[in-house]
C-alpha cells in the first residue's frame, strides 16, 4: 500500500486529488494539509511514503516547504502545477530542490482529460515510492563559462536521454561542460508541453552552454544544447537539420530518446557519445545499443545516484553501456572522451 499526504490550499482540489489517488486500491491517502506550515506540523506524526505538493499556497508555499522538509524528513515529492510560464519555472526549481516529478493540475492541461491526469498521477506516485531522494549538490564548472561555438563542422554529438530525476541530473552535468565544448548536445527529457522551453531557458541561465528548446530547422553547433520540445520527437534529418515529429509515442513516451538516437545513427556522420540518465521505463535502450553498434560510446548513470534506475538499467542489460558512472563523473567522462 502506497501511503500519500496531499498538500494543497484548495479544499476542492484536495478532494479531487484524494479521489483520484484512492481510485487505485494500492494507494491510501493518510493525511491532507492546506499549506506547508500544516504539512510540516503533521509530517512527524503521519505514516506516508510520498507527498503530492501544490506550488502556490498561503503562509508557506511549495518551495519553502520542500526546502524545510528535505532537512527534517526527506520524502519523495510529486509536484502539482498548472502550465503557466511562471508555474513551470517554479516547478523546475522544485525539481532542482529535490522533488521527484510533477503532474499538471486537473483542469490545466489542454489535450488531457481528467482520467488521463488521474492515470498519470497514480503512475508517478507509484514510481516515486521507489525513488532515491538525494541531497542537492551544487557544483561549480571547472572550466571558464564561455558561450561560443567553435568554428568548423560539428564532428561530435553528445546525445542524452533522461526522465524522472533528469532535470536535476542534467543541471549538474551541463554546469560542468564548458561553453566551447567541441560537440553539439541533443537532449530528450520526458516532459509535457509547456515545460521544456522553461527548462531550456533555466539551463541556459545556470550553465556555460547555450541551451534552447529545439525548433524545426535548427542546425547542430558546437557548444549548443537542443532540448526536444514536449510532445514531439526530435530527429536529425538527412539534410543535417533538426526536424520535429508528432508520430506515435515510442516506449509510451513522446519525445522518445530511441527516436532521436536512431536518427543520429542513420544521419550523423561523426562520433556519437550516448548518455542515459535516471528515469522510468526502457526508452533509450534500443537507441543506445544502436549507437554502440555504430561505433559510438555509451555512458550510463549508476544506481546509487539515480532517482529511478530503470532507464540506465535497461541500457546496461542490453549490453550497450561502455561505462556505468556516478552522476558526478559523467561530465568529466564526456570531456575525457572529447579529449578536453
Amino acid at each position: 500500500m502506497v501511503k500519500v499526504m496531499v498538500v494543497d490550499d484548495s479544499p476542492f482540489m484536495r478532494r479531487v486529488i484524494v479521489d483520484m489517488l484512492q481510485s487505485d486500491p494500492e494507494i491510501q491517502v493518510t493525511a491532507v494539509a492546506k499549506d506547508g506550515v500544516e504539512a510540516l506540523e503533521k509530517l512527524p506524526h503521519v505514516d506516508c511514503h510520498v507527498i503530492t505538493l501544490d506550488v502556490e499556497m498561503p503562509r508557506m508555499d511549495g518551495l519553502a516547504f520542500l526546502r524545510k522538509m528535505m532537512q527534517v524528513r526527506p520524502l519523495p515529492v510529486v509536484m502539482l502545477s498548472s502550465l503557466t510560464s511562471e508555474h513551470s519555472q517554479t516547478t523546475l526549481e522544485a525539481l532542482s530542490l529535490g522533488a521527484v516529478d510533477f503532474v499538471a493540475k486537473p483542469g490545466t492541461y489542454l489535450g488531457m482529460g481528467a482520467d488521463d491526469i488521474r492515470q498519470e498521477l497514480i503512475r508517478k506516485v507509484k514510481a516515486a515510492v521507489k525513488a532515491r531522494v538525494l541531497p542537492r549538490v551544487f557544483r561549480r564548472p571547472t572550466l571558464p563559462w564561455v558561450r561560443r561555438s567553435l568554428p568548423g563542422q560539428v564532428q561530435n554529438v553528445v546525445a542524452i536521454a533522461s526522465s524522472t530525476g533528469g532535470p536535476r541530473a542534467l543541471e549538474e552535468i551541463l554546469a560542468d561542460l564548458p561553453g566551447d565544448l567541441p560537440a553539439a548536445v541533443l537532449i530528450t527529457q520526458h516532459m509535457p508541453p509547456g515545460f521544456t522551453r522553461s527548462f531550456a531557458e533555466r539551463l541556459h541561465r545556470t550553465g556555460p552552454l547555450r541551451v534552447k528548446e529545439a525548433e524545426a530547422g535548427d542546425a547542430l553547433a558546437n557548444g549548443l544544447a537542443l532540448i526536444a520540445p514536449g510532445d514531439y520527437h526530435m530527429v536529425l534529418g538527412e539534410d543535417g537539420l533538426i526536424h520535429l515529429d508528432h508520430g506515435p509515442p515510442v516506449e509510451y513516451v513522446r519525445p522518445a530518446a530511441d527516436v532521436m538516437l536512431s536518427s543520429l545513427v542513420k544521419n550523423f556522420p561523426g562520433r556519437i557519445i550516448g548518455v542515459v540518465l535516471t528515469g522510468m521505463g526502457r526508452d533509450g535502450a534500443r537507441g543506445m545499443a544502436a549507437v554502440k553498434d555504430r561505433g559510438g560510446y555509451v555512458l550510463a548513470q549508476d544506481e546509487e545516484t539515480s532517482t529511478i534506475f530503470s532507464m540506465p538499467k535497461a541500457v546496461i542489460e542490453e549490453g550497450a553501456a561502455h561505462e556505468v558512472l556516478p552522476l558526478g563523473e559523467i561530465a568529466p567522462a564526456i570531456k575525457r572522451l572529447l579529449r578536453m
